[in-house]
């Protein structure tokens, strides 16, 4: 049950606490009071789309608050949506929803605590059942119409089932259509192998023409190589007066210098024979890279044609060896795909067919369940329509088969006729708005037995009435508010009559500017606004004092 509302700078409300009882509640007020306000702040509230127009002129932000008592049949599944989010839910205690719309920004709270609006609007779809006014007219739909029928039937899992499997099938197209444009055709198939072969014949490693270049430069300049090695190795240790040789004469000197004090000289030998086995070891070093200098032309030539073949293979594939690799390597994987294209294209026809086989079976029992409740769903409604002005009235629910898609394999038809003799023809061909709003509101009815949402909020259902049947679209709205709690807009007296909690919402304006206020009426506040809604004047209102009378004795 929403237990309150309360509205703070939206729209033409500055301020308004309304707290609503069980049973049938209607809200009523002279057209442009500001009655679309109050439903447009409840909608919002269940995470509708928010539109920053609505904060008051002079207002930096908005808010919206709303407090509900959770039955106990629900606690589970708002729990499910509210305890893996790790918002704190106790059944026993009210659950609060909350918007706060600023001008750049809006919070959603629920319960104090910041979750999204899509989070904010799965906890309203559980709680509220919103009818605007103008929701009749999507029952010309037949698409809307499945929609009611499939809730009446409890097949909304069944029919979440179809929409899944035909998901992934659409999916699976998409996969296959890319598939076959990603796959290569038999010119490019020639391209391809063309480049294989033609990168293979060369075969090239890794970092091969790096290691080449500098084998080329070393050996094209082996004789320069090999006079200066010579050079240097005799200067360390080969050559007459070498460095070896001078070293060696030093150590002489430091060992005379040893003899006179032993202790003087000793770090110093032991450091120039280290120094001694550092340019033993720099000449060795030296002659082994003489000896790995190559003078063979015939090598060199090797290695110059070498070159040649790389730099050819990079000039066409390149500029690097390494995207000349990857080339190869993306040539040989579409090449690949190539080969593997039947195999493929066998598996993409295999998990179809078993989709399509899978479809089929879940519409089938899908049809079955709506067929099962079909004439059970249409007679009553019709049973209902019958006790608000429509006795004689004929409903069926047509069906005809469809290729199996997401919605399964019906497409189903609501066919109507209002008067007896008349025969039977689709909504959207001849029902009225009168007709279209009475039809809502049984069919309201009739859903809300089969639904767990505990408030219905009705805007204007009882458009384009009057008369007995106003006073008939009454009874229904408050028999329904026996088993959930309604929330009603009303221009009617009798509806309003019938209600269990009145509320008025009036407009006045203040030093230039307007407010729109809600509050709920006493006693005689009921008897003075119904009074007015039906004409004004003393006899008006000695005729609500009338039927409001009349209605307390029943």
């Amino acid at each position: 049950m929403l237990i309150y509302v309360k509205i703070t700078n939206f729209a033409l409300i500055e301020e308004s606490e309304l707290e609503f009882g069980p049973g049938f509640n209607v809200v009523t007020g002279e057209s442009g009071a500001g009655k679309s306000i109050l439903m447009g702040a409840v909608e919002l509230l269940l995470g509708g789309r928010v539109d920053k127009g609505v904060i008051r002129n002079g207002c930096d932000r908005c808010m919206v608050c709303g407090g509900f008592a959770v039955p106990a049949g629900l606690a589970g599944a708002v729990g499910a949506i509210l305890v893996p989010a790790g918002i704190p839910f106790d059944p026993a205690e009210p659950l609060q929803l909350r918007r706060v719309i600023g001008q750049s920004s809006v919070r959603n709270y629920v319960n104090d605590t910041p979750v999204s609006a899509r989070l904010l609007a799965s906890v309203g779809e559980q709680l509220i059942d919103l009818h605007g006014a103008n929701e009749q007219l999507s029952l010309t739909v037949p698409a809307r119409q499945l929609d009611l029928l499939d809730r009446y039937a409890g097949a909304e899992e069944a029919a979440a089932l179809c929409g899944r499997i035909a998901g992934e099938l659409e999916a699976l197209a998409k996969e296959r259509e890319e598939f076959d444009r990603q796959t290569p055709d038999e010119a490019e198939r020639s391209r391809l192998e063309l480049q294989l072969e033609d990168i293979d014949k060369v075969n090239p490693a890794p970092g091969e023409d790096e290691e080449l270049s500098a084998r080329f430069k070393v050996a094209g300049n082996s004789r320069q190589v090999l006079e200066t090695a010579g050079q240097l190795t005799a200067a360390l240790t080969e050559g007459e007066d070498s460095v070896a040789d001078r070293l060696g004469s030093v150590y002489r000197r430091l060992l005379e210098l040893s003899r006179i004090d032993e202790a003087l000289a000793a770090g110093l030998l032991e450091e120039c024979d280290r120094i001694q086995e550092d340019v033993s070891a720099l000449s060795g070093r030296v002659a082994e890279l003489a000896d790995k200098v190559d003078l063979d032309p015939e090598a060199l030539a090797a290695i110059e044609s070498r070159l040649g073949e790389l730099f050819t293979i990079k000039r066409r594939y390149g500029p690097t060896l390494e995207q000349v690799l990857a080339v190869r390597g993306e040539a040989f994987r579409r090449l690949e795909l190539y080969r593997n294209t039947a195999v493929r294209r066998q598996e993409f026809e295999r998990r179809k067919a078993e989709l399509t086989a899978e479809l089929r079976r879940a519409a089938e029992k899908l049809s079955a369940l709506r067929k099962k409740k079909a004439a059970e769903f249409a007679e009553r409604v019709r049973s209902k329509l019958g006790a608000i002005g429509f006795a004689k009235c004929v409903l069926e629910v047509a069906f005809s088969e469809v290729e199996p898609g997401p919605n399964g394999m019906d497409r189903v038809e609501l066919l109507f006729s209002a008067n007896a003799g008349e025969s039977v023809h689709p909504l959207r061909k001849i029902a009225s708005s009168g007709e279209l709003s009475r039809l809502m509101l049984a069919l309201k009815t009739v859903l809300a037995d089969a639904d767990s949402i505990p408030v219905v909020v009705f805007d204007e259902i009882d458009v384009n009435i009057g008369g007995e049947t106003a006073n008939r679209v009454g009874e229904e709205l408050h028999h329904l508010g026996r088993n959930r709690q309604i929330l009603c807009i009303s221009h009617l007296a009798q509806v309003a009559a019938r209600a269990d909690r009145h509320f008025r919402v009036e407009k006045h304006t203040e030093e230039g500017r307007t407010f729109s206020e809600c509050r709920e009426l006493d006693a005689e506040g009921r008897v003075r606004e119904i009074g007015r809604m039906l004409g004004g004047g003393e006899s008006a209102v000695t005729h609500a004092r009338a039927i409001l009378s009349k209605i307390k004795e029943q």
